[in-house]
């Protein structure tokens, strides 16, 4: 029985398995399984991999994107770029295992961004500076559109939460939240930035996509803003995915 995965901690919140199973039902691939591996420590994914002989490709979720690539036998071009993982092939070869990466995060996430018609955009506050982050930025680049990235430990061409203030807020009418913040089941968690700031001119999009509504959602849209959550971006990324790891 072939077997796909994500990898990640926490998983609880993640709709992946009920995505795959759809597409496994679509295909008729009765014989195919997807599970949930969550992992305290991003070496535990050896010992994941050869305790699971049918185990043939995984995604990649918080906190691993950027730490899982010294353990690949190899990167996507595009991913390599990135700095960031969220697929990896594993390719079984006698008793060779191979590990291959990419990233389908930008596939997912310039869906969205299109969706929400908010790719003519002038520039954008990107909230977080992890693996997901990487893959926005990317998307942002490719389309023009100028950002600034918040951290909470910002290097010198990044912002801190508590730089956020006005002038920023009125010159970057895009606002993403690439954190977990806010994810199930921490509902009351939101990037602190001052939402009272925030205008109807303003979009916001979480790539947080359970719940459905964020607070991060809820407080833009309190000031009139509009507002959309990251389901549509995992939808899209995991089609890709399916495309990678089928082959």
């Amino acid at each position: 029985m072939p077997l796909l995965g994500l990898i990640g901690t926490p998983l609880g919140h993640s709709k992946s398995p009920e995505l795959f199973a759809d597409i496994f039902r679509q295909e008729n691939l009765v014989d195919w399984e997807y599970r949930l591996f969550p992992l305290s420590h991003i070496n535990d994914l050896t010992e994941l991999i050869e305790n699971q002989p049918t185990l043939i490709g995984l995604n990649v979720t918080i906190p691993y994107k950027t730490e899982i690539l010294p353990l690949l036998d190899h990167i996507a071009p595009d991913a390599l770029e990135l700095g960031a993982v969220n697929t990896i092939s594993i390719r079984r070869k006698n008793s060779k295992i191979g590990l291959i990466g990419y990233n389908t995060d930008t596939y997912g996430f310039e869906a969205l961004l299109i969706s929400a018609k908010a790719e003519k955009a002038e520039k954008a506050l990107v909230l977080g500076s992890g693996g997901a982050a990487k893959a926005v930025c990317h998307v942002l680049k490719k389309r023009g559109i100028g950002y600034t990235v918040v951290s909470r430990n910002p290097n010198k061409d990044q912002k801190s939460y508590a730089d956020i203030d006005n002038e920023i807020l009125r010159s970057h009418l895009l606002v993403i939240n690439t954190t977990p913040l806010g994810m199930s089941p921490s509902l009351n968690d939101c990037p602190p930035i001052p939402y009272d700031l925030i205008s109807p001119e303003h979009m916001a999009i979480d790539l947080v996509y359970n719940p459905e509504k964020t607070l991060f959602m809820k407080n833009v849209m309190a000031q009139g803003a509009s507002a959309y959550n990251g389901m549509l971006m995992l939808q899209k990324q995991a089609e890709y995915a399916w495309q990678i790891l089928k082959k």
